[in-house]
């Protein structure tokens, strides 16, 4: 049967490539972008409802998110791909690091946002991780880095808020319907990167390191099997997964009390747009 699927960071690279999968599977797709451009000429490739909204921005997110539950009568997968890496400390206009901000906070507010619609739905809520996580470390006095930034570091730990947030969100939610689960793509050949510095902008700069990467209509695939396939039978809400097969990759991703406390502070954070 035919879904209703959304892909934030669609406008290019894995979550444009799964949108044309999912697409081409008959589902109705919607991407998101931070480009209207990129993401209108998506859209329009595949004839595919489109939106724009700046991660950077938590007012875009929660204009989005009401469009969203206005547009939709039912959301039946919600997979938050957008993300970024950056090689400087900066903080938003919203006043937060911004790593933490585009791959954990955004994600997090358009999730809790779209709750009722999700839970009406049954829906599924996957997120797009990395196998990096496993070089993060959440620091509870310190979340948002400003004591010691390290870009692989701050990257690393945003994704493992991911993974936690993937683990609370079934806690909290899985009893009323909403199933969640959390991802890695692979080492993908696309602009990731591109403010990058040091060695990951050399090697995802080097044609022959790209050359040995994964594309990004392979590593889509994980996140297609996901979007269509039945939590429950095909895979176990709540967990982390690498070539469709569960992992632990890090020690804090079994703190169970870590995932509690990251969303209660996530929520306190996010307390003037929720």
């Amino acid at each position: 049967m035919p879904k209703t699927i959304i892909i934030t960071g669609a406008s290019d690279g894995v979550g444009a490539a799964a949108a044309r999968q999912l697409r081409r599977n008959g589902h109705h797709v919607v991407v998101v972008g931070r480009s209207a451009r990129k993401t209108q000429a998506v859209a329009r490739e595949i004839g595919a409802d489109h939106y724009q909204a700046d991660f950077a921005h938590l007012e875009e997110v929660r204009q989005l998110a009401a469009t969203l539950a206005a547009a939709y009568p039912s959301i039946d997968v919600l997979a938050n791909n957008a993300g970024g890496y950056f090689a400087e400390r900066a903080e938003t206009a919203d006043g937060f690091e911004r790593t933490f901000q585009i791959n954990h906070l955004a994600p997090f507010l358009l999730t809790r946002l779209l709750l009722n619609k999700l839970t009406l739905s049954r829906a599924a809520v996957i997120q797009t991780a990395s196998a990096g996580a496993r070089m993060g470390r959440l620091d509870r006095d310190d979340i948002e880095h400003a004591g010691n930034f390290n870009p692989r570091v701050a990257y690393a730990t945003a994704k493992l808020t991911t993974i936690l947030f993937t683990q609370e969100l079934h806690r909290r939610f899985h009893p009323r319907g909403v199933s969640s689960a959390a991802f890695h793509p692979g080492t993908v050949a696309t602009n990731f990167a591109s403010d990058a510095s040091g060695y990951l902008r050399l090697m995802y700069g080097s044609r022959l390191f790209r050359s040995l990467m994964t594309t990004p209509d392979k590593a889509a695939r994980h996140l297609v099997w996901l979007a269509e396939s039945t939590p429950g039978a095909d895979w176990e809400s709540g967990r982390y997964y690498q070539n469709q097969k569960p992992r632990v990759i890090s020690p804090q991703m079994r703190d169970s009390h870590l995932a509690r406390q990251l969303w209660d502070y996530t929520e306190k954070s996010l307390d003037n747009w929720l």
